[in-house]
């Protein structure tokens, strides 16, 4: 059996109620098996799927602890996790949403598990009801992926595993991107910057990058990350002027990463060139895209597809550029708030202050 004897009887965590209702609650700590374990956890990064998942948009199920961005060192953990994992007890990890059962009908085909226990989506009735980031401590179900982090990796550097992630599987993997290829994104937050850091890593040609004019901040950090071009979407006349830098060719790979705005989706289409790939990734919330021709598609050859999260190779990569430090990864992060401030830190990313933001945490022992 684990040693539990230096571990505090309850943890709090921030409890998802009801459409933007979060309250404090305290759970017990968990008994642990051989294989299951225990995370301190130091942050936990937020997403705009937070912001969607606050405001009954995304996975309205409640009560949940949200948070699927965990990074903690290691409380405690079975004999048999320890051999699996090949971590110990106080060694930095960074953990995948998904939990998969490994026996449904999805898993068995490689989709998305219809009974794992994704982590910040999973009911605290579900025992031992620690699913969640937004907490003291996480439970490591039997089924977690991790990765070790180096131990003097700063927490909120390994934190943005997830951003980044998404920046691989969804700029480089799922466009099937290759060397030397024009790449645009819409969009110009964390994982806008993360699709640029991605795409640019893994050899892009020219990437052109889009964001509000309240955006300045986040654009300038699109340059220094490695946009060729910069427009002002509530300026420029986004279409026309991708199209005038690519010689009217259109670009090889578009990625709309904006959350809510539907303009971007018609956008994309007519400025991806014939044969194209056009990468869905923000969430609408339900909104319509008006002015869609689907006949577009079809006479130009476009690859059209929706993603969401992110798959293990891409996590890998991720990580592997975040060790390599070849880019000033620690620019993005920009503000930090205790557990009981959950709420104000999910209004911060998604603007709703006047706080430009780009990465932000939750640290339950700030």
């Amino acid at each position: 059996m684990p040693d539990m004897a230096d571990l505090p009887d309850s943890a709090r965590a921030m409890v998802l109620t009801g459409v933007r209702e979060l309250e404090m609650q305290t759970f017990p700590i968990p008994e642990l098996g051989p294989d299951d374990g225990l995370l301190r956890m130091e942050v936990c990064g937020i997403c705009g799927s937070d912001y969607e998942q606050y405001n009954g948009d995304f996975s309205p199920r409640v009560p949940v602890i949200p948070g699927h961005e965990p990074v903690g060192r290691i409380a405690a953990l079975g004999q048999r996790a320890r051999e699996r994992w090949g971590v110990d007890a106080g060694d930095l990890v960074a953990v995948e949403p998904g939990v998969r059962c490994g026996r449904c009908k999805q898993c068995l085909e490689g989709r998305q598990c219809s009974d794992g226990a994704g982590i910040g989506y999973t009911l605290t009735s579900r025992a031992p009801s620690l699913w969640g980031g937004y907490a003291e401590y996480l439970y490591l179900h039997p089924a977690t992926v991790m990765h070790r982090m180096p131990d003097d990796m700063p927490p909120r550097l390994a934190a943005l595993y997830n951003p980044l992630g998404a920046g691989f599987a969804w700029a480089v993997n799922a466009a099937e991107l290759q060397v030397g290829q024009t790449v645009v994104v819409l969009g110009s937050g964390q994982r806008g910057l993360c699709s640029i850091i991605a795409a640019r890593a893994a050899g892009a040609g020219m990437i052109i990058a889009t964001g509000l004019a309240r955006d300045e901040h986040k654009l300038s950090l699109a340059r220094e990350f490695g946009a060729d071009l910069t427009l002002v979407a509530d300026v420029d006349p986004v279409v026309e002027r991708v199209l005038e830098a690519t010689d009217g060719r259109g670009a090889d790979v578009v990625v709309d990463v904006t959350p809510y705005a539907t303009d971007p989706v018609s956008d994309a289409m007519k400025m991806a060139r014939r044969g194209g790939n056009v990468i869905l990734a923000g969430l609408k919330g339900g909104r319509r895209v008006a002015e869609f021709d689907s006949d577009d598609i079809v006479t130009r050859h476009l690859t059209v597809r929706g993603v969401l999260g992110v798959d293990h190779e891409s996590f890998v990569q991720a990580i592997d550029t975040i060790r390599s430090g070849r880019f000033p990864l620690d620019r993005l992060h920009s503000h930090a708030f205790a557990l009981d401030e959950a709420a104000a830190a999910i209004d911060t990313l998604a603007g709703e202050t006047a706080e430009p933001a780009i990465n932000v945490t939750i640290e339950p022992w700030l």
